[in-house]
């Protein structure tokens, strides 16, 4: 058997939507070790902490569950970063890592900032050998920065009978949220890259606990930290492909879930990731291309950067273009207009709305004066008004006379709307009551459904007008 480093304490800086969920994962499958979620936001740790399950501050189907089993048994939260690297022996980076806005590679390559100040943090506190694990989506070369941090305070400590060491690993998430709990328990493969033996063979057994040894892969810290931007990059591109296509089908009058499901059956192919709708979201896959972009740039690869650059703005194009085809439907204008809103995080089955493409149409609706009406069963008003930027809604200059108010009820807010618009593939929104719907709505009234979820015929049946993503059924 081979050698490892044994691990009785885990830490993780940083309790967003990787960190809770991975650590979750983790302290349920291995009951004997110690797992901290350490974080500095105290808002974000009370509600990790808090008794009632559905107060969690990410939503993830199956993750209270594990939640409530190893809570306060061998998984914590706490605000108390410091304690949690001095007793740790392996310590996972789930830090955020936004897109500059400012600065040397801005709008492009990544902010390092939570990095380089969780590696410091690391370097100042921990105590022994510590294996120091990346699990946040970074740049390829990342561990480098790492790798000189930590060595800068060994080299400081060198005076000490029993110094402290380090070692770095790549362990990147493949996590599709809505989903990622049993992306955990059951992983396509779990990616492991390092150069010290010990290190990898540590973490691969704790992952052994419940993953079968052929799905751990392991390579050399570059590969690793480039796999992730890779398959980021090849998810969001089959995104941005099969939504050119949809807009090809509703000018030929051919069906994009049709064409969707022909091409998916192809085994070069596979049917994943071939479901058309308002461009992709998420914290992820847009951040991730542009650091790709960055890379190119940076090594001369103009064309390769070119290539990937298309991706996004196919997805920019696709969230402009329902927004224009909403407003052509209704006449040319939206003024005084009332719209409903149905979904707002980037995906089904989450809370998260970062880059959700509802932001851009909503705003796209708003700069045309309509009055919307946003619902979604799982984001929070409050969200939603940091989304929209709430403190300068009312003023004219940004969004002309266009309001947005908080929904609780898609029927009440149907009451005198002109049109229905789905956003996010909510299930509930599959089994709506067009009848009921239909008869309190504004005639001529429109559902515009750029998720393919509603029942089409039902809703027509009620008398209303329907626009389908990819189908042109008017």
């Amino acid at each position: 058997m081979k050698k490892f480093y044994p691990i009785k304490k885990i830490c993780c800086i940083g309790a967003g939507y990787v960190g809770g969920p991975t650590m979750s994962v983790i302290a349920n499958n291995c009951p004997n070790i110690d797992v901290y979620v350490a974080d500095i936001d105290v808002d974000r740790i009370a509600s990790w902490n808090k008794k009632d399950l559905e107060q969690l501050p990410v939503y993830e189907p199956g993750l209270k569950n594990l939640i409530k089993k190893s809570r306060d048994l061998n998984l914590f939260f706490t605000t108390n970063i410091a304690d949690s690297i001095k007793q740790a022996d392996m310590i996972f980076l789930s830090v955020n890592t936004p897109t500059k806005i400012k600065g040397i590679g801005a709008g492009k390559a990544s902010d390092l900032k939570w990095v380089e100040e969780s590696a410091r943090q690391i370097a100042k506190y921990a105590e022994g050998h510590t294996i120091v694990v990346e699990k946040s989506t970074i740049p390829v070369r990342t561990a480098d920065t790492i790798n000189q941090i930590l060595l800068a305070y060994r080299e400081k400590d060198e005076a000490i009978s029993s110094p402290k060491t380090f070692s770095v690993l790549s362990n990147p998430e493949f996590l599709s949220e809505g989903t990622a709990i049993n992306d955990l328990q059951n992983p396509d493969r779990v990616l492991i890259g390092g150069h010290d033996e010990m290190a990898i063979e540590s973490l691969a057994f704790i992952y052994r606990h419940w993953i079968d040894k052929s799905k751990i892969l392991k390579t050399n810290l570059w590969s690793s930290e480039l796999s992730k931007l890779t398959a980021n990059a090849f998810l969001a591109q089959r995104i941005s492909s099969i939504n050119s296509i949809a807009a090809i089908c509703e000018v030929t009058s051919a069906n994009i879930n049709e064409v969707a499901n022909a091409i998916g059956m192809d085994s070069r192919i596979g049917n994943k990731f071939l479901k058309s709708g308002p461009g992709f979201g998420g914290s992820c896959f847009t951040k991730d291309i542009l650091n790709l972009i960055y890379l190119c740039d940076f090594y001369g690869l103009e064309k390769v950067a070119e290539y990937w650059e298309q991706v996004l703005k196919i997805n920019i194009w696709t969230r402009d273009r329902i927004s224009r085809i909403i407003i052509e439907k209704l006449f040319g204008t939206l003024s005084g207009k009332k719209l409903v809103v149905l979904g707002f995080s980037f995906k089904a089955n989450t809370n998260d709305t970062r880059d959700s493409s509802a932001i851009q149409i909503c705003k796209n609706l708003l700069e045309e004066g309509a009055k919307l009406e946003i619902y979604d069963p799982k984001v929070k008003k409050e969200q939603i008004e940091n989304e929209l930027n709430e403190k300068n809604l009312n003023s004219q200059e940004n969004f002309r006379d266009g309001t947005w108010e908080y929904s609780e009820s898609i029927y009440q807010s149907a009451i005198n709307s002109d049109a229905l618009i789905i956003l996010t593939e909510w299930e509930e929104f599959e089994n709506i009551n067009w009848q009921k719907i239909s008869a309190n709505m504004r005639k001529p009234a429109w559902l515009f459904d750029t998720r393919n979820v509603a029942n089409h015929d039902l809703a027509k049946s009620s008398g209303l007008l329907v626009w389908q993503l990819g189908r042109d059924l008017i």
